[in-house]
C-alpha cells in the first residue's frame, strides 16, 4: 500500500517526534541506558517468557521497548517507517550492546521488507499508540498472521478505541464523545494537539490524521486472518496522560481520578496462529 497524503503527513510528523521524544523525561533514554526495561510487567506477565525466541515489534518508534525484549533474552526486529526513528534505534542498540535488527519500511510493506521473518516469528509484539495510525486493520491482521510460525503469538498493548473519542478539552470530569468510535471513510484532522511526551514541544509538523478501530473490528480482522483469540482484557488505567484531569496513581500509570471507571483506557489481547 503506497503513502497516501495522509500517512506521509504523519511520517513527517514521527521523524521529527522523534528528537523530542528522545529528549523527554517520558521516554527516559538515560534511564534506560543505565540499565532500565521500558516494558510493563503485564508485558511479561502477558508475553510469558521470550528466552530465545524471534519477536518482531511492529512500528516501533526507536527501539525502547524492542531493545528491552532484547533485555529479556529474545531475539528481535523492529519496523518503523520514519527513517529519523530508525536512525535513533541502530544508535541506542549499538550504545548498549544488544543484538537488534532495525528496518525502515511502511507497515503495509513490512513482508516486502523482511522476507526472511514471514512465517518464522515467534510473537508479534504492537504496543500503545499503533493502531489508530493505520487505515486498514484488515490488512494489518492479515501481515501479522504471515509473519507468525504455527505456535506463534501476537501480542496487542493499546489505547482503547473508546479512550480514542472522549475529548480532552471538556471541563474536568466530563466524558464527552469528541470523535467517532467506529472507521469513517476518511481520517480524523488532529491540528496542532499537546505531544503526550513533552507538551511544552515545537513541532513544525504537528498536525496528524488517524483512524479508529473498534474492538470488534480488531477481533475480526484477526479471526479472518486465521488467528485463535486467547484473550481480551481492558483496564482503567493507561500508560500517559491521556486527559489532562488524569492522576498518576504510581509511576507510569495514569487513571481518572477518585476511582472513576467509568471509561476503559487500555487494553491488551494475545492471539495464537494453530499449527
Amino acid at each position: 500500500m503506497p503513502l497516501d497524503k495522509f500517512r506521509s503527513a504523519n511520517r513527517d510528523h514521527w521523524n521529527e517526534a522523534v528528537r523530542v521524544h528522545v529528549a523527554s523525561d517520558f521516554y527516559g533514554v538515560n534511564r534506560f541506558l543505565a540499565g532500565e526495561s521500558t516494558l510493563l510487567a503485564l508485558d511479561h506477565e502477558e508475553v510469558g517468557d521470550v528466552s530465545g525466541k524471534r519477536l518482531l515489534h511492529l512500528q516501533c518508534h526507536f527501539g525502547l521497548d524492542t531493545l528491552s525484549w532484547a533485555r529479556s533474552g529474545a531475539e528481535v526486529t523492529g519496523l518503523d517507517f520514519a527513517p529519523a526513528a530508525i536512525e535513533q534505534a541502530r544508535t541506542l542498540a549499538s550504545q548498549t550492546g544488544l543484538e537488534a535488527e532495525f528496518v525502515e519500511a511502511d507497515l503495509y510493506d513490512a513482508l516486502v521488507a523482511l522476507p526472511g521473518h514471514v512465517g518464522d516469528v515467534d510473537i508479534v509484539y504492537v504496543n500503545v499508540g499503533a493502531l489508530c495510525w493505520l487505515p486498514d486493520v484488515v490488512e494489518w491482521a492479515r501481515i501479522c498472521a504471515a509473519f507468525l510460525r504455527e505456535g506463534g503469538i501476537l501480542y496487542v498493548r493499546d489505547v482503547h478505541p473508546l479512550a480514542w473519542c472522549i475529548d480532552e478539552d471538556a471541563t474536568p470530569g466530563q466524558l464527552l464523545l469528541a470523535y467517532p468510535y467506529f472507521l469513517q471513510s476518511e481520517p480524523v484532522y488532529l491540528e496542532g494537539g499537546v505531544d503526550y511526551a513533552d507538551s511544552t514541544a515545537s513541532f513544525s509538523n504537528r498536525s496528524t490524521y488517524e483512524w479508529n478501530h473498534h474492538l470488534g473490528e480488531i477481533v475480526t480482522a484477526l479471526i479472518e486472518a486465521g488467528l485463535q483469540i486467547q484473550f481480551l482484557h481492558e483496564f482503567d488505567w493507561t500508560v500517559y496522560r491521556a486527559l489532562p484531569w488524569m492522576v498518576e496513581t504510581e509511576p507510569g500509570v495514569w487513571r481518572l481520578p477518585n476511582g472513576d471507571q467509568r471509561l476503559p483506557l487500555l487494553f491488551s489481547l494475545r492471539a495464537l496462529k494453530p499449527g
